[in-house]
């Protein structure tokens, strides 16, 4: 018989404990997504939020938490110079795997496709912690495109309790791969929420890094290009394109570059651009910054998986230098073109928005099909629904 006086607890029913939600963050791009999320979170008296990074890009991560005014509780600080894809991995998956033991939270919540969230997802099963996937579905079905990202969100997927879809297509994406539809949660992608709330931001061009851009003389061309896959011809071919148009448009054309870190991206645009009048090429720009050079282009070309989602909140049409992309609902909606990399193709794409304003007009205001900034909301509300 059982003893008297005692309750008989129901599977997943908890009591006056707070809900504890750890979130995971190694780079800038999570640490975007997730900061909305960071702060829905942090007002529910429900639940107890504990920020954890992995440092996985140290400065680039810190300069977003500061525009968020987010301060983290652990901070790993795993970043070290040239490292591989196989120390970074081993070395947060045994500190993340500690921190878990340490802190025994209810739930860890992991975003995109980086290395820091295959490893901590990965952690978090070895621990018995539920693990929530943030921006989960997302497929271009090659493993090696984009690489390492490709089989990072697939391994994620495989490891996660709760799906956090940002579109009807990732959802269906993941129910295809057998995940059961009760796991997932379509709510939007959080970038759109983040996008929202820093564009709303008051900023000053003079005195920041985009003081000397000429917006009001000419349109503006601004490209991002730092992906793996294109390390190497690609990227020269891209390089040779931008010399092309900086050629062809020198009276109407300023071409904005912030370049990436990677010394194998930051030595070829150098060599290829640096003497070129109309272009200017940028250390990587802290977000708020970005978010303003953006409001201010005319057409963005980018290898970039986030910015094919926060372009087409500004209106900006985006010509993507892959030949597949994961995020097929921009391409349908015509926010989105994909490219490739060949030097004539560039030039070709971008001739048209150049020349052809209706064509312009048409991808500038195609209606962004990535979320309405209320995702942050519907995740904390899906996390304490999974939590009675």
């Amino acid at each position: 018989m059982p003893i008297q006086g005692c309750r008989k607890m129901q599977p997943g029913i908890r009591m006056s404990k707070k809900l504890i939600v750890m979130l995971a963050i190694g780079t800038r791009p999570e640490a975007i997504k997730m900061a909305p999320i960071y702060q829905k979170l942090i007002e529910n008296p429900m639940i107890e939020t504990r920020l954890c990074l992995t440092a996985q890009h140290r400065e680039m991560l810190d300069q977003v938490l500061s525009i968020f005014n987010i301060k983290a509780d652990i901070d790993l600080n795993l970043m070290t110079e040239n490292q591989s894809l196989v120390q970074i991995s081993s070395a947060i998956l045994t500190q993340m795997s500690q921190v878990f033991r340490d802190t025994k939270p209810d739930w860890v919540l992991v975003q995109g496709d980086t290395t820091t969230v295959m490893t901590s997802a990965l952690a978090a099963f070895y621990n018995n912690v539920r693990i929530g996937h943030v921006e989960a579905g997302l497929r271009s079905n090659r493993k090696n495109e984009p690489f390492p990202e490709e089989i990072n969100r697939r391994i994620a997927s495989v490891l996660a309790d709760l799906h956090f879809a940002p579109t009807e297509l990732a959802r269906q994406n993941l129910l295809r791969e057998g995940i059961p539809a009760k796991q997932i949660v379509v709510t939007g992608n959080p970038v759109i929420d983040a996008l929202q709330q820093i564009s709303a931001m008051p900023f000053s061009i003079k005195g920041s890094m985009l003081e000397n851009i000429p917006f009001e003389e000419k349109r503006i061309l601004t490209v991002t290009a730092h992906r793996r896959e294109n390390h190497g011809e690609p990227l020269e071919q891209i390089c040779q394109a931008l010399s092309d148009l900086s050629e062809k448009y020198s009276d109407c054309l300023h071409i904005v570059f912030p370049v990436h870190l990677n010394p194998i991206v930051r030595n070829t645009v150098t060599a290829a651009l640096s003497n070129l009048p109309n272009v200017s090429l940028l250390p990587p720009l802290e977000y708020r910054t970005f978010i303003h050079l953006l409001k201010r282009t005319r057409i963005l070309l980018t290898d970039s998986g986030g910015l094919q989602e926060e372009a087409p909140g500004l209106g900006v049409p985006v010509l993507v230098l892959r030949e597949v992309t994961e995020r097929p609902e921009g391409v349908d909606s015509g926010n989105l073109r994909l490219i490739g990399t060949e030097r004539n193709d560039i030039v070709c794409h971008v001739s048209e928005l150049m020349d052809n304003q209706q064509m312009w007009q048409k991808m500038s205001e195609a209606k962004n099909p990535y979320g309405d900034g209320k995702a942050a909301e519907r995740i904390v509300a899906a996390l304490l629904h999974a939590a009675r």
